[in-house]
């Protein structure tokens, strides 16, 4: 029996009906759709919500995985409202998806047409839809950047969450968003321009200013907390005392999202704009701060820059953005040593309130090396105890149509069994009877069908790791101590690895195991199995 799913994606069009009270869109699709399948007597396997709205592929999960189901070819078709929610990002993207679905021979379902890739007319057809779909995306892009400008210039709020010490509020009789304080938030903000800017009252009657990370020590110690996570950084404070919204303004552009290419995938950096560069206008909401406090702030800033990272931005540390503190959850930061004191850098979490015990960072880093060797003779081994020899991925498909067939002979023989106690043929014993005996055979035949899909997907995620993910590995333990910089092992480790979660309990001067920690490795594996390695 042939198999067909559905994929639901929003539109930016969808989520303006549904603020004007049209009802929830990915609802009423679902309910078009499954009523296209009926009439068109589809065996529908599957429904995929696109939860996340995103310009591009690499942005949309679900996508993802539907291609690599097309790609496999498990379905027949692919039921979607319109082709535009397959793909509206750029010309790649949209390649990507008429390539797949040509390849696999999948048909693309709508309740206007039915797109069969391989058929000239209709990848013409196909090709066209996605183009006009990407020219009404930018056409739509740019209104709405417009519209947001606009509203910025206008003094309105325009993100979606609001800063510390605010909340969003609906301007009545208008569109849009401004801002009202938070008594209690901007009490804490008031105190920390007061902390920068006057000080901490002293025992003879003094005042001594303190630095953004005695601030967030000192807010930590008074237990309040923050916006976003559970302690203040350095980094929070700082960025809360150059923002021109506790004076009444709005600012727009400081941090674009600049996409580049790296290593053949686009990465998004959000840097600190100019001042020239970004729009400053005068806000609807009232100010928590007074016009010469924060003048004299950033008087005080200029004054003392915050320091560069690195030399001319060069990573030093090779464990860089890879190991994360087990009892926080922060990245692990290197922390050098002058060449007086004669130390190795040591790897410790930065966050002044967390216990985790630094340790030198060569232990950890042989320690991964060790580990990634270890996981993978072990990973190895796997294969030869759970699968001796590997199965056959087309049978085994074959197989689950099989075992489909049965399903759905099973139900139609379900459904003639409400036909018949309705018409009085079968008596209620006998139609329960008979519906028991019925459901048995279902849960049998479901019980078979999942246990030879999950060989299936075992053996595609040994192949795919056969092919990607050891070999990667192989290479980094061939060379990884002939590489000359940081940066190059970094670049390697982050290849082969998500994370590496660091906890060490004990430490301090009468220690004597300066090994004495725990990692737990996660390489990156293309199944959803659990590849936790201690």
């Amino acid at each position: 029996m042939e198999q067909y799913c559905i994929y639901l994606r929003k539109s930016r069009s969808d989520v303006e009906a549904e603020l004007r009270g049209e009802g929830e869109t990915l609802i009423r699709h679902e309910r078009a759709l499954l009523e296209l399948a009926k009439k068109m007597h589809l065996n529908i396997k599957c429904i995929y919500k696109e939860i996340i709205s995103g310009e591009t592929i690499s942005a949309r999960p679900v996508m993802q995985k539907l291609l690599s189901e097309v790609e496999q070819g498990i379905w027949d078709g692919v039921l979607v409202m319109e082709v535009e929610r397959l793909a509206r990002g750029n010309t790649i993207d949209q390649g990507i998806v008429a390539q797949t679905f040509q390849l696999s021979d999948t048909k693309i379902i709508t309740p206007v047409k039915v797109y069969d890739p391989n058929n000239e007319f209709d990848e013409e057809y196909f090709e066209f839809g996605l183009f006009m779909s990407r020219r009404e995306y930018k056409t739509i892009n740019r209104r709405l950047q417009r519209g947001r400008i606009a509203s910025v210039k206008e003094g309105k709020y325009v993100a979606n969450q609001p800063p510390y010490g605010y909340i969003r509020k609906k301007i009545e009789n208008d569109k849009g968003f401004t801002l009202e304080p938070l008594k209690e938030e901007a009490e804490i903000v008031k105190l920390i321009f007061e902390l920068y800017t006057v000080g901490e009252l002293q025992e003879d009657g003094t005042y001594n200013r303190l630095g953004t990370g005695l601030i967030a020590n000192k807010l930590n110690a008074m237990k309040i907390p923050a916006k976003k996570r559970k302690d203040w950084v350095p980094s929070t404070i700082r960025d809360i005392l150059i923002n021109p919204v506790y004076i009444g303004k709005i600012r727009w552009n400081w941090r674009p999202a600049n996409k580049k290419i790296v290593n053949g995938q686009i990465t998004i950096e959000r840097p600190r704009a100019s001042a020239e560069d970004c729009i400053l206008s005068d806000g609807l909401h009232v100010p928590i701060i007074k016009k010469e406090t924060f003048d004299l702030v950033q008087s005080l800033m200029s004054k003392n820059p915050p320091r560069p990272i690195g030399e001319h931005g060069v990573i030093k540390n090779s464990l860089a953005g890879i190991v994360v503190c087990g009892k926080c959850g922060r990245k692990m930061v290197r922390r050098p040593y002058s060449k007086e004191k004669n130390q190795p850098d040591t790897l410790m979490c930065a966050a002044k309130t967390c216990n985790n015990v630094s340790c030198a960072l060569y232990y950890v880093e042989d320690r991964i090396i060790k580990g990634l060797k270890e996981w993978l003779k072990e990973y190895k081994l796997s294969w030869k105890s759970n699968n001796k020899s590997p199965i056959n991925i087309n049978a085994q498909m074959l197989a689950i149509k099989r075992l489909d067939k049965e399903i759905e002979k099973i139900r139609s023989q379900m459904d003639k069994l409400h036909d018949l106690l309705e018409q009085g043929i079968y008596s209620t014993e006998v139609f329960l009877e008979r519906s028991s005996i019925n459901s048995k055979k279902l849960e049998k035949l479901k019980k078979d069908k999942m246990a030879i899909e999950s060989l299936v997907d075992t053996e595609i995620a040994r192949n795919k790791n056969k092919k990607i993910v050891v070999p990667k590995i192989e290479k980094l333990l061939e060379v990884y101590k002939n590489l000359k910089t940081p940066k190059a092992k970094n670049d390697m480790l982050k290849q082969v690895l998500e994370k590496v979660v660091y906890t060490k309990d004990k430490g301090g001067r009468w220690h004597n195991s300066p090994d004495d920690f725990e990692i737990i490795l996660y390489p990156k594996l293309p199944d959803s199995s659990d590849n936790r390695m201690k």
